[in-house]
């Protein structure tokens, strides 16, 4: 699996990242919608750089152009619910990608130990595609391998682009092995790592409750 760190090179993408992070601006639930939304342009526009292209003819009003355009038939995934704002601002980007949407939720088994639930999935056919496969919050890493997985009864992409805004050290280990080589992770910054909730730290909290209002 290859790790691209957005963090490396500074551009936009930090300023809306510090918002997201700040207890103040995290008060605005719309305006911390709307930065994951920019974050999600952000990189959408970075991993279109490392997709395939074809050359095409254009007919402009004064001739004919060849421009390279997307080749790859891109499906773009989102883990609901806490990825749907990130979601809307890849889709914003890719807006004639296919779409799927599968749930994955944290649930604390008979031994106190948590795990996670997968009720729900919505795909197209995966098989020869490229998938991107999107979520803010790459803590364990186990949410992003369950809904790989579960994508996988729709067919297998012919490559895929694991996006998220913080990662951990232990998430990236974890995919690392459970992941095939034919992915690559996207994140905007790795944070040092979790607490006893599973939580990243420092982080920016529960970006679900962050984006909808807290849930029971």
């Amino acid at each position: 699996m290859r790790l691209i760190n957005l963090s490396e090179t500074h551009s936009l993408l930090n300023q809306y990242l510090k918002e997201i992070r700040s207890t103040t601006i995290q008060k605005d639930s719309m305006r911390f919608r709307k930065n994951i939304e920019r974050i999600g342009q952000i990189m959408a526009l970075e991993v279109s750089k490392n997709l395939q292209y074809q050359i095409e003819n254009v007919q402009t009003p004064l001739g004919v152009t060849k421009i390279p355009v997307l080749a790859d038939q891109v499906v773009l995934g989102t883990i609901m619910r806490a990825g749907l704002p990130l979601h809307q601002g890849f889709l914003s980007m890719f807006d004639q990608a296919e779409n799927a949407f599968v749930s994955a939720y944290r649930q604390k088994n008979a031994q106190g130990e948590l795990e996670i639930i997968s009720e729900y999935l919505a795909s197209p056919a995966l098989d020869g595609k490229t998938l991107l496969l999107v979520d803010p919050m790459l803590a364990t890493g186990m949410s992003m391998e369950i809904a790989y997985k579960v994508l996988l009864s729709h067919g297998t992409p012919q490559a895929t682009h694991l996006c998220c805004t913080i990662a951990t050290p232990a998430a990236i280990a974890n995919l690392t092995q459970t992941m095939p080589d034919n992915t690559t992770l996207w994140c905007c910054a790795i944070d040092e790592g979790l607490n006893e909730n599973k939580y990243i730290v420092p982080g920016l909290g529960d970006a679900g409750d962050l984006c909808f209002g807290d849930k029971l």
